[in-house]
């Protein structure tokens, strides 16, 4: 995995260019020879795993999951325990999508459905990092029922995975309505409701 390649100069900011490429072209179509005419090079370098595609692509993936860590769970773990946590984590990945961090939306949610069907390292791995995230949300909506934030008899899990429904609608819909920053207003709104936050 990608810990055993030796860091290069630069490693970092063509990972970063790799998860761009993914989303709007497919992890399926990334390698070694598109990322460098991607990035207006002959090669991607030494620091970067080129021989294999499997090795880029979880290359790749272990990259978009450092953006998410950075852009969206870090900030949501600042936040005050419980229904500040549930409210940041929606904030976060909304604000995410506004910055545009990838041009093609959420790079886990695209990812999961191009590997969906395609057995192997790649699938696991992102199936691992969403399995995280969706822990990591009902971890936050266990901690507000135990702080009596929630409505008592809340069920922790109904409530993440629909948190998490709002996101992933929000990803497809932005995209589909052209980057449309209503659709990011809506969802804020749809969240706060659900929260009962203002």
């Amino acid at each position: 995995m990608s810990e055993a390649w030796p860091y290069e100069p630069g490693r970092e900011a063509i990972l970063r260019a790799a998860a761009a490429l993914a989303t709007e072209d497919g992890l399926d179509g990334l390698s070694a020879g598109t990322l460098a005419a991607a990035l207006g090079r002959s090669e991607i370098g030494r620091g970067v795993p080129s021989g294999s595609r499997q090795e880029l692509q979880l290359a790749t993936v272990t990259e978009a999951a450092r953006i998410f860590e950075e852009e969206v769970v870090q900030p949501a773990q600042a936040a005050p325990p419980g229904l500040g946590q549930l409210a940041a984590v929606c904030e976060a990945f909304i604000a995410h999508l506004e910055r545009h961090c990838v041009p093609g939306g959420c790079f886990m949610a695209s990812a999961a459905l191009e590997m969906d069907a395609r057995p192997g390292p790649v699938r696991d791995l992102i199936a691992s990092l969403q399995a995280r995230f969706g822990d990591l949300i009902h971890g936050f909506a266990v901690t507000a029922l135990a702080r009596h934030e929630l409505t008592p008899g809340e069920d922790p899990g109904r409530l993440a995975f629909e948190l998490n429904g709002i996101m992933l609608a929000t990803d497809t819909n932005f995209a589909a309505h052209d980057d449309d920053p209503a659709v990011l207003e809506l969802a804020r709104q749809i969240v706060r409701q659900r929260l009962g936050v203002s």
